[in-house]
């Protein structure tokens, strides 16, 4: 199912001509309205006249996370404040938080572009959305459930935390699609099974999984324990909250991004110089129709990689893949650089681990050490620490094959690591601590 069939299959020429013209008209807005965004431009020499065509956004200052956090809270607004209806805020836990605005056309923007997300997931009018995002000033909840009306389906707004009355909801209020990190989604399917519940037999066909990297074993891990399709789904706070892109249910490769309203590229990590599809770098997007808060080349801090063949799903979006990592979960451990995701992928191949993990990272004297915790499934428990001391051996020697670092793997009874309600703490670097 397409919902906005019109603007979702635009042909590349007619899609490139609209991005150009909302492009212009944003740049314009920005200088006029915004004086960060003035000042920036005015020191690059850049006038909105000078955005001539769609490469000439390069031309443009790149947005920073620290600078939004430098004009909290209503510096970056380019709207008087009787014309905001909503805002939100990220969680400020490395500073200020953000604080985003949203007129009302926003927010029907981010519904309808919400709507398009559930329906590129295979869901129509009358499905069922258990949301366990939490609500507030996070995005997520609010976003998501917005996104479910538009479409038409019935919204459960579960929010996050109280697992037992997850698993009962979802049991008896038979949701046909849920959304929520997808570590929190293995907490409620671990209960699930604890309360000797089978997820797999009820109506859910469905999960919408983001707000943290992850990776395609953490996908069958959920698919196959929960029975459903689990597609990962887009946002940033600080850019709208999810809807920005989806998986579609056809392909399952890449987050369709939705270009009518958002400029996506992809550059260099450390020289900010734009790369062509297909190489890796950081993703940084332009909003196109934002009023409140709009926002010029953010740099997300998403590593991945722009795909722009053809889908068979018959949307002409460009496709973002899987993010990798962020530039700032990026761990550098004697030189080499880590990602979550890159240790994930291998716990997560090693069928006898379950899927809940934590890394930490220390320092004895001049040298950095890697310790990873891992949980045992019960069968692999149960066989001693004798044939788990076999497995933790076989991990350590993956993660130097494939990573190229050494490191320790702790192996530990179920239960033993925390589990998440949202976004699941993945690193302690415990460098940090000493430095405070």
């Amino acid at each position: 199912m397409i919902f906005d069939v019109n603007n979702e299959t635009l042909p590349r020429e007619t899609l490139e001509t609209l991005q150009l013209r909302r492009l212009q008209a944003t740049v314009s807005r920005c200088y006029e309205t915004v004086k960060f965004y003035r000042e920036a431009m005015d020191e690059l020499e850049i006038k909105p006249h000078h955005i001539q065509s769609l490469a000439d956004v390069k031309l443009l200052p790149f947005t920073k996370k620290e600078q939004l956090r430098d004009n909290y809270p209503y510096g970056m607004f380019a709207v008087p404040p009787d014309q905001v209806a909503r805002l939100h805020a990220s969680s400020g836990t490395s500073g200020k938080p953000v604080v985003v605005g949203h007129t009302q056309r926003d927010l029907a923007n981010w519904g309808a572009m919400g709507a398009r997300c559930l329906a590129a997931a295979g869901l129509q009018p009358g499905d069922r959305l258990h949301n366990a995002y939490g609500y507030g000033l996070f995005t997520g909840g609010l976003g998501l459930h917005g996104a479910a009306e538009s479409l038409g389906m019935t919204v459960i707004p579960m929010s996050g935390g109280q697992t037992q009355k997850q698993v009962m909801l979802l049991t008896d209020l038979a949701p046909t699609a849920m959304s929520c990190t997808p570590s929190y989604a293995l907490n409620i399917a671990e209960e699930a099974e604890k309360l000797g519940v089978d997820i797999r037999k009820l109506p859910l066909r469905v999960g919408l999984f983001g707000a943290e990297p992850w990776t395609e074993e953490m996908r069958y891990e959920l698919e196959s324990r929960m029975g459903i399709d689990a597609l990962d789904i887009y946002g940033l706070t600080e850019l709208m909250g999810p809807g920005v892109g989806i998986e579609c249910l056809e392909s399952k490769k890449g987050l369709h991004i939705w270009e009518d309203h958002f400029l996506v590229e992809c550059v260099d990590i450390d020289t900010g110089e734009p790369l062509p599809p297909g190489e890796k770098g950081e993703i940084v997007i332009t909003s196109l129709t934002r009023e409140a808060f709009p926002m010029l080349r953010f740099r997300t801090r998403d590593i991945s990689v722009l795909d722009t063949a053809p889908c068979k799903c018959g949307r002409t979006h460009v496709r973002m893949r899987r993010v990798t990592g962020r530039t700032d979960d990026m761990l550098i451990i004697r030189g080499v650089n880590v990602f979550p995701t890159q240790v994930e992928a291998i716990l997560m191949r090693t069928e006898t681990l379950s899927p809940f993990y934590q890394i930490e990272v220390f320092r004895e004297g001049f040298m950095d050490s890697l310790r990873i915790n891992v949980e045992a499934s019960p069968p692999l428990y149960a066989k001693g620490q004798q044939y788990m001391d076999h497995v933790s051996a076989k991990v350590q020697k993956d993660i130097k094959d494939f990573i190229g670092i050494s490191c320790e793997v702790r192996i530990h009874p179920t239960g033993s690591v925390e589990r998440s309600m949202g976004k699941a703490v993945r690193v302690l670097d415990h460098r940090k601590e000493k430095k405070n």
